[in-house]
């Protein structure tokens, strides 16, 4: 894997790409100086967990025949002020589906185990906390194959 970071001249945003043609742009908020045309690159890193944790999960549930609806993922990464970093994650995994609530735990918990995001965090001794709540898909939806 690669990355490349390009500053904008006269401000503070970062141009990064991946070696493989796609990019976002990073930037500092308004209270910190920058023009907040995206996200910083811790905010950065937080998406990136979320998005791992809807990937892999996408992943798991295909490979162990769990069917789902929809997922989403919020999660909340607490960076205390007087601290340069993120100190804690906690999450929601909020799936449609009428799967049983122990399969999809059991697939949450491969998902966690799974996620390479997720590792980063832990190898950096960040506690990550990754709840599920399971939502009944309708009839009509779940019988029309989503």
């Amino acid at each position: 894997m690669k990355s490349t970071a390009k500053l904008v001249q006269g401000c503070y945003q970062s141009i990064v790409d991946n070696g493989r043609h796609h990019g976002v742009v990073l930037d500092l908020p308004d209270a910190k100086g920058g023009d907040d045309l995206g996200a910083t690159a811790l905010e950065l890193a937080v998406m990136a967990l979320s998005g791992c944790i809807s990937t892999i999960w996408a992943v798991v549930a295909r490979n162990s025949n769990v069917s789902y609806h929809k997922i989403v993922v919020d999660i909340d990464a607490q960076k205390p002020d007087d601290e340069p970093t993120i100190s804690t994650v906690t999450g929601t995994v909020r799936i449609e589906s009428n799967e049983p609530e122990e399969k999809l735990s059991r697939t949450l918990d491969k998902v966690m185990r799974t996620c390479p995001v997720g590792q980063l965090y832990e190898k950096a001794g960040i506690k990550v906390d990754v709840t599920m709540t399971k939502i009944e898909v309708p009839e009509l939806v779940a019988a029309a194959g989503h």
